[in-house]
């Protein structure tokens, strides 16, 4: 009996590296999301290694030589007008613009998944509750409700990344009741249900890990999405406050000097593009790799 077992596990294991291999076959075919993935891959290893990358300390001035141009001695991107290298604070300040993108996600998705798996598998008054919550939060422009928020709450960081978690998480609970509702009626969440396995295993064991495909292609998508919004609030003073270096508030800062210092808005608004490049590449790869019908359907 044991051996039986054992040779009956074997398929299912090879099945399920097998589906790996196929998708990242399919992921390596895709030349923009190899590019995307090494794109996000350079940006988090150089803001990761920051101590060791970055030329200055982010926050030394150098009152004597500021707003130096693109390719001066010693500062290869130049300083600011508190003569600042422009290249230590880009470095520096990819550690918190990218983590907004990590954090947002994470607290968006895990609220999303929790609520949007207990709507599709109850149904009722439940499903009509949690929709009509979700309902209201659409009904609301994104940008300008999280504004609100952050004006009662106060600016900053912590702030920033709380706010969008809460107002993004509506996307997932919708995708993951839709995909709950196809689910609870196979034979895998029946023969699990035979077997006496209670809502809670089911939920949580059964139906959700077949939402992670999505999921996961959804969550690479916010992460841009998030790096964007946190920028954008930055930039309008509610972000990250000076002096911290962070992407959006350098374009803040800098919009003084668009014309006398254009390379202090170029630079941060390039490594913005390249950072929610890299992700969208890699979402829509993740996308065709984890879902073959849309490969299938490109061709």
């Amino acid at each position: 009996m044991v051996k039986l077992q054992a040779a009956e596990a074997i398929p299912a294991k090879d099945s399920s590296e097998s589906r790996a291999g196929r998708a990242w076959k399919q992921f390596r075919r895709n030349r923009l999301a190899v590019l995307g993935l090494g794109l996000i891959t350079m940006l988090w290893g150089v803001t990761l290694l920051a101590d060791y990358i970055a030329p200055y300390d982010p926050y030394q001035m150098d009152l004597l030589n500021p707003l130096l141009p693109v390719g001066s001695p010693g500062h290869p991107l130049g300083t600011d007008n508190f003569g600042r290298d422009v290249l230590s604070r880009i470095i520096w300040g990819g550690r918190a613009s990218l983590s907004v993108g990590i954090v947002v996600v994470g607290i968006s998705a895990s609220l999303g998944l929790v609520l949007g798996v207990i709507s599709g598998y109850y149904g009722g008054w439940i499903d009509l509750i949690l929709m009509r919550i979700t309902d209201l939060f659409f009904a609301f422009p994104f940008f300008i409700l999280a504004i609100g928020v952050i004006a009662a709450l106060g600016p900053g960081l912590r702030n920033v990344m709380l706010v969008l978690g809460l107002v993004t998480w509506p996307e997932y609970a919708r995708m993951v009741r839709a995909k709950t509702l196809a689910l609870r009626e196979e034979p895998f969440v029946e023969a699990a249900r035979a077997a006496g396995a209670g809502d809670l295993r089911i939920m949580f064991f059964h139906i959700l890990p077949n939402c992670i495909g999505p999921v996961i292609v959804m969550a690479t998508l916010g992460m841009a999405n998030a790096i964007l919004s946190a920028s954008g609030l930055s930039f309008l003073g509610m972000g990250v406050q000076p002096p911290a270096p962070e992407w959006g508030s350098m374009l803040n800062e800098a919009r003084v000097y668009m014309r006398t210092a254009p390379h202090l808005v170029i630079i941060p608004g390039l490594v913005i593009m390249l950072a929610v490049m890299g992700l969208n590449f890699l979402g829509d790869g993740l996308r065709d790799a984890l879902d073959p019908k849309m490969s299938t359907n490109r061709r």
